[in-house]
């Protein structure tokens, strides 16, 4: 059976009822200092960890995450797992997959993106009102639901040994998804260093395949999926770590899921020290405050008033009969905890902001006439802060729902790997605005960059007429000026097929000129021609 949200595993102080509780809330009217907070300073300079004056494609962008390694390693899964289909008796044609039909493939889902139909079927009708010329253009119909039929990221090999380990600490339930899952967490840390605010959220990639890692949460819109626990830049909404939850463990955890997700997600070593780390009452708890503190992070949430160490009890606390916009704080050393009464009553904690400093919210309210009108009412610090930097999952969320590759499938692994798909595309989208503001030109629209993308995925112009690929790659010399007496060794590499399938050294002169490749080209072997099958 699908399992329901963990619980965050914080335990109530049965004390906490019974000791005294004698500072009362305090009002807007008194004042609060802010508290000390530590330095920013990040591991690396904020923003695009690349050369911004450089000239990157959208599928230059794309390639970052879906490296041609990493393509190569899932295509020679795919091959062995249709292989092993054939051997069972499943009938179908199939040719082992390269790298560019990979590619393609990829291209086909993102086009499918932008162009949406009810299902694959329909990509392919002829002569119908649905009909769509491109799909046919860039693959053939059986080619590409063979493709996604036998699509694998694993080892088959491997996969099996992992089975056997089930039940004990050696399985792994994200073996399947492992080696792509690993490549995106290591090249959205690697080409982009967050600015100051982050935010910590779920995200839920809808599946309702029958895994002990299903999820149900009854108040999000996605309802049945896989969980992400998503680390995020605030203003650009940029994925940069993300953790799925498999569920259950069998190990107690000291200070519960909420806090293990915020510690395992927030690394100092890669990051630096100084940032803010905004958070739903999930996860708040004056605990994990203190710690962060200690860590020299910043935090700030909406909190529970059943989290152990939360003010409960306390005199002059708001009613329901409290006036809209009324304040009350109390701070508990480095920690301000603050109410403030909107349509309902909200409560946020804080260790970077004061209490109050004057911010002001606007918000429609009748009159006495029974007439709405737009009136400023007093606004805390700490959640003015909070609205403004907590929706950067939220915003990711929205980039990728925007142009999403989600499909209804029968295996979970590959919905996970169409988030990944989509969780590269808007990260490269990302990293093109940033990098077209550092260069102050003018950037591509969020659907021209993924039409653009596609159309390099695919081979393919804006006119859908294919783009001879084969014309820059020719062999040339590594070395065009060798001396006299040098032709035979000067600017000789070695010939990176002969070492990547054989494990041999043969040096030799030339290479691809559009694959800048060193490749063997002598009369009985032809590197050059087999690398580019």
């Amino acid at each position: 059976e699908p399992e329901s949200e963990d619980s965050d595993g914080e335990v109530d102080d049965p004390a906490s009822e019974t000791r005294p509780r004698s500072e009362p809330w305090k009002t807007a009217e008194d004042a609060d200092a802010a508290p000390a907070v530590s330095r920013f300073q990040p591991r690396r300079t904020p923003g695009v960890q690349l050369e911004t004056l450089s000239s990157y494609s959208p599928k230059d962008l794309f390639m970052l995450f879906f490296a041609t390694d990493t393509v190569r390693t899932i295509c020679s899964n795919t091959n062995k797992k249709a292989a092993e289909k054939k051997e069972l008796g499943c009938k179908y044609q199939w040719t082992d997959v390269e790298m560019e039909d990979l590619y393609k493939c990829f291209g086909l889902l993102v086009y499918m993106s932008l162009v949406s139909l009810p299902s694959l079927q329909d990509y392919r009708r002829q002569n119908h009102i649905l009909s769509v010329p491109l799909p046919a253009k860039v693959m053939s119909r059986d080619r590409f639901r063979s493709i996604l039929w036998n699509i694998h990221l694993s080892d088959p090999e491997e996969d099996v040994e992992n089975e056997r380990k089930k039940g004990t600490p050696g399985y792994d339930k994200l073996f399947r998804v492992r080696p792509l899952y690993d490549e995106i967490l290591s090249a959205c840390q690697a080409y982009y260093h967050p600015r100051r605010e982050l935010a910590v959220d779920e995200r839920m990639v809808a599946t309702k395949a029958k895994t002990g890692m299903t999820q149900y949460m009854k108040d999000k819109p996605t309802k049945w999926g896989m969980k992400l626990f998503v680390l995020a830049e605030s203003c650009s909404g940029y994925t940069l770590r993300f953790k799925i939850y498999t569920g259950k463990t069998n190990t107690a955890s000291e200070h519960g899921l909420s806090y293990d997700v915020v510690m395992n997600l927030i690394q100092p070593s890669c990051l630096g020290t100084g940032y803010h780390i905004y958070m739903d009452n999930f996860y708040s708890s004056p605990k994990l405050f203190m710690d962060l503190a200690k860590m020299k992070f910043g935090a700030c949430g909406t909190y529970r008033e059943s989290r152990r160490g939360c003010p409960r009890g306390r005199a002059n606390a708001l009613t329901k009969k409290s006036e809209r916009g009324s304040v009350r704080w109390i701070r508990e050393g480095p920690l301000v905890f603050v109410k403030w009464m909107d349509t309902r009553e909200v409560s946020v904690c804080s260790a970077i902001h004061p209490a109050f400093s004057g911010e002001t919210a606007q918000r429609r309210v009748k009159d006495r006439a029974g007439r709405w009108a737009a009136r400023e009412i007093p606004c805390p610090t700490p959640i003015t802060a909070y609205n403004k930097n907590m929706g950067g999952v939220d915003l990711s969320d929205q980039l990728i729902q925007y142009y999403s590759t989600h499909r209804k499938t029968a295996r979970w692994y590959k919905t996970v790997m169409l988030h990944f798909l989509d969780i590269a595309t808007t990260n490269a989208f990302i990293l093109h605005r940033e990098m077209s503001s550092a260069r102050q030109v003018q950037a591509m629209t969020h659907k021209d960059f993924m039409v653009e993308l596609v159309c390099q995925l695919c081979g393919m112009d804006k006119t859908g007429i294919p783009q001879s690929r084969t014309a820059d790659h020719v062999p040339v010399p590594i070395d065009t000026a060798p001396g006299p007496g040098q032709k035979a060794t000067k600017g000789r590499l070695r010939c990176q097929r002969c070492h990547q399938l054989e494990n041999k050294r043969r040096d030799t002169p030339w290479r691809c000129q559009a694959c800048d490749v060193p490749l063997c080209l002598v009369l009985d072997r032809n590197c050059f021609q087999e690398w580019h099958k």
